[in-house]
């Protein structure tokens, strides 16, 4: 029985994972899973009362370009995706993402959000 994945570490691949392809795999498992639950679910986004927008300060980028992984729900499924900060207050970030070819906007708490680095 040691060849089934339970109790099996993280770091450690299951009889028959393929090394090479293994990243891509899971990537298109990942879009395939989160198509699917955006088509069947819907978006959730904080609300007016959360944000507070008529007491904080709201800065929005005229051209927004940081990329961040977020967290975000589609009914009571949360996901993490990989989206654009397009506005934020100091305690949420506005965010854009596609999924399947549509266009998904919502806002999240600022610690669902994880700026990713820009490469060199």
């Amino acid at each position: 029985m040691a060849w089934q994945s339970f109790g099996r570490r993280k770091d450690h691949l299951a009889l028959g994972t393929n090394r090479r392809y293994a990243t891509a795999l899971d990537a298109r498992m990942n879009e395939r899973a989160l198509q699917v639950t955006a088509r069947d679910q819907p978006l959730q986004t904080l609300s007016p009362l959360e944000l507070r927008l008529d007491e904080v300060p709201l800065t929005v980028d005229p051209k927004p370009h940081r990329k961040v992984k977020a967290w975000v729900r589609f009914g009571d499924t949360p996901v993490r995706v990989e989206a654009i900060a397009a506005r934020w207050t100091p305690s949420a970030v506005g965010i854009t993402f596609t999924v399947d070819g549509q266009e998904h906007r919502c806002w999240v708490w600022v610690g669902a959000v994880d700026e990713i680095p820009r490469g060199p």
